[in-house]
């Protein structure tokens, strides 16, 4: 029996696959355009807004002696003023170390006394509040490759968050210890925790529930930590406290790039 001819159908090529590092590259340059933008833009803010205080803060001196009503009133609002423009340069400071974590210089470093020379240089404002720090440090820890200054800075962010979190005292907690290829900082609190609702939105830039608050401190944070290649994490319950959790790879090139976030 004459089987009939097999006609080949052709072959439809593949879609191109995407290249992954191609992407990221392109995603950390869109990023870093961005990030001058911002940062430009918040210089040519800066610039007007001190001559604003400047001017403010003289004219608080020549009203500092009111003597009629009208001196008391235009004191009050040369004040309202005045403590808003301070406000908003905060604000702009904060933004600017916000934008600027692109490239990160690390080098190996002691962990362990990283963390103590932050807990001791906020030690004098806990005591202060009624606050008890205590620092479990675990011996032996390798050195890990750090960008000692930002991680110090991300360090006294959260050591700072909790403080405020105490106002009438408690306990502050400072851990090293080391899991698999990972050095671990837990910074613990016992205050007055953080409730469930606000909790996803705790590193959104802006987001701030303290009046005042610039809402970059706990971004900036965790910037940092991705910059290093690293994590954080966090655990809190309303009325018993939080936990933040900081993971970083115990061996990391010299320098690297942050993701964006």
């Amino acid at each position: 029996m004459h089987r009939p001819a097999t006609v080949e159908q052709p072959t439809a090529n593949p879609p191109p696959q995407p290249d992954p590092e191609l992407a990221n590259r392109q995603w950390r340059t869109a990023y870093a355009e961005i990030a001058q933008l911002a940062g430009g833009l918040a210089h040519e803010i800066r610039n007007p807004l001190s001559t604003m205080r400047m001017n403010l803060d003289l004219l608080a001196e020549e009203f500092a002696h009111p003597e009629t009503p009208r001196d008391h009133r235009v004191l009050r609002k040369i004040e309202r003023v005045r403590r808003e423009s301070h406000r908003l340069e905060s604000i702009l400071e904060s933004f600017l170390r916000f934008a600027r974590i692109q490239q990160i210089q690390t080098a190996p470093a002691d962990l362990n006394a990283l963390v103590e020379e932050v807990r001791d240089f906020c030690d004098g404002q806990g005591t202060a509040q009624g606050i008890v720090s205590r620092a479990i440090y675990e011996p032996g820890l390798p050195p890990v490759c750090l960008d000692q200054d930002l991680i110090k800075q991300a360090l006294l962010n959260l050591i700072l968050n909790a403080q405020l979190a105490m106002p009438d005292g408690g306990e502050l907690i400072l851990r090293t210890r080391r899991d698999d290829h990972a050095a671990i900082i837990d910074v613990i609190d016992t205050g007055t925790g953080i409730p469930a609702e606000i909790l996803p939105r705790i590193f959104d830039a802006f987001f701030s529930t303290r009046p005042g608050g610039s809402g970059l401190g706990l971004p900036t944070t965790r910037k940092i930590i991705e910059a290093h290649g690293g994590s954080i994490d966090v655990e809190s319950e309303p009325g018993r406290g939080t936990r933040f959790t900081i993971r970083l790879p115990l061996s990391q090139p010299a320098s690297s790039s942050p993701d964006p976030s």
